[in-house]
């Protein structure tokens, strides 16, 4: 048997407003970041996501475009490692992503 399992995110929802019940919390808590002026965290992770992914369409365009004999090699292996470097660093993020949920999933209720 598994030692972790899928929870959705409903069941999740839920769980979060009958903790906010009990502790008698139930208005909708203003997002700090937003207080201040700055983006939310689902923003920053958004525009970073679509950084990424621009990065890695634009590598696996630099390689087409080598292929023709559009660009130089060096400019291939540029783009090919810089889309490598964006790969790794979303490997590691989902990661570390997982991780989190994995220690959420473990703390007593």
């Amino acid at each position: 048997m598994s030692e972790f399992s899928t929870i959705s995110s409903s069941l999740a929802r839920g769980a979060y407003r009958s903790s906010q019940d009990l502790a008698g919390q139930t208005a909708n808590l203003p997002d700090p970041a937003r207080a201040q002026g700055g983006p939310s965290f689902s923003d920053v992770l958004k525009e970073a996501s679509a950084s990424a992914v621009e990065t890695v369409r634009a590598g696996d365009a630099a390689a087409v475009a080598g292929l023709r004999g559009d660009i130089t090699t060096q400019q291939v292996v540029e783009a090919t490692m810089e889309m490598e470097t964006t790969v790794k660093m979303a490997v590691s993020m989902r990661d570390k992503f997982v991780a989190a949920y994995q220690e959420i999933l473990r703390m007593p209720i």
